[in-house]
């Protein structure tokens, strides 16, 4: 795959983090360079850098930077706020929360030792975040290649690519294992309103790999499903909780209906590290509401009345008994059950 990547640091331990700009593809390719906590959570809650994945790691990197030149007697406060910090700008995908508390549990064990030894080791556990998210990409995309057939259709919803962690993906990371491994077969990318990200983001990543795709309306899947041209939806996830709900970008849960009404498989792709199994069921995950702005404008036109009340709610809720089962890097998870998933993730 001929694509940047889309999360980078730069330089040593005083570096910055370098991001692709998500919210200027597909029609620049640009990037923005992070040298504060500010810019990192506002990249993280502008959607500059998205996917469960990418702002785990994205954030690993902020505190990093938060952490940058602070003095010892100051050093615990400071880890405190930039983790709390950090932990404002989206509320939603779990793996944001491991990431932040994975460098706070690191960061707390390094109070005594000198100042560019602190930083040092502070980088050197985001890096391993990040290269543990790419090998995790690949290890998801083995585990779930086989489900992609030659000559089968794959309905697939937002980004789940790439651009959405460390490499190759989740979801996406199946579609391009499969046909590293010659494997032929068409994807249909939903657009994924309000914010475009599957007609914005996915296409793109898919077309740079010369995967054969197909955008399409959300409101076409049940059409395209219907003609029998989907033999496999695939999805992302930010939120799994114990029983297997799963809480993915608004609009999966249809996808999961028409699905399930169709007789089409309907699998969800994610690391172990989105799983909550402090939450029982689905009810417990926190759904962020987003600007209404995103739905009432489209690249900074009108296309509402002014002032008609919006809801925007980033995320919806997947029940476990419409998922055909979970794919990890640890493998197959089937049946979608809490003590399967328990089991499974030695939990």
């Amino acid at each position: 795959m001929n694509i940047p990547k889309s999360i980078e640091w730069v330089g040593g331990a005083d570096g910055f983090l370098r991001l692709i700009d998500q919210t200027r593809l597909p029609t620049a390719l640009a990037f923005c360079d992070c040298r504060t906590v500010e810019e990192v959570w506002e990249a993280i809650k502008n959607l500059r850098v998205r996917g469960a994945p990418g702002i785990g790691v994205a954030a690993a990197y902020g505190v990093v930077i938060g952490m940058q030149g602070c003095g010892a007697d100051a050093y615990r406060r400071q880890l405190d706020f930039v983790a709390d910090h950090l932990r404002t700008s989206r509320p939603t995908a779990v793996n944001l929360f491991w990431a932040i508390d994975r460098m706070q549990r690191v960061g707390r064990t390094l109070v005594e030792v000198a100042a560019a030894e602190r930083a040092a080791r502070l980088l050197a556990e985001a890096r391993a975040i990040h290269a543990e998210d790419a090998a995790m990409c690949h290890a998801i995309g083995r585990a779930g290649a086989g489900l992609i057939r030659d000559g089968c259709g794959v309905l697939t919803h937002c980004n789940t690519g790439g651009l959405a962690t460390a490499e190759y993906g989740t979801a996406l990371s199946v579609l391009f294992t499969a046909a590293d491994q010659g494997r032929r077969f068409h994807v249909f990318a939903d657009e994924t309103r309000p914010l475009l990200q599957g007609a914005r983001l996915t296409t793109w990543e898919l077309q740079q790999a010369g995967i054969d795709v197909t955008l399409i309306c959300d409101s076409m899947a049940a059409q395209v499903m219907k003609e029998g041209r989907v033999q496999l939806v695939i999805v992302g996830a930010d939120r799994i909780a114990a029983n297997g709900d799963t809480a993915n970008k608004i609009g999966t849960y249809g996808l999961a209906l028409l699905a399930a009404a169709h007789a089409v498989p309907f699998y969800v792709v994610a690391p172990t590290s989105t799983f909550d199994l402090t939450l029982p069921n689905g009810d417990a995950i926190p759904i962020e509401e987003r600007p209404a702005s995103e739905v009432t404008h489209l690249a900074g036109v009108a296309i509402a009345p002014a002032g008609v009340r919006v809801a925007n709610p980033a995320f919806d809720v997947t029940p476990a008994g419409l998922i055909t089962g979970l794919i990890t890097e640890e493998g197959l998870i089937q049946p979608v059950k809490e003590a399967v998933i328990r089991e499974r993730l030695g939990a």
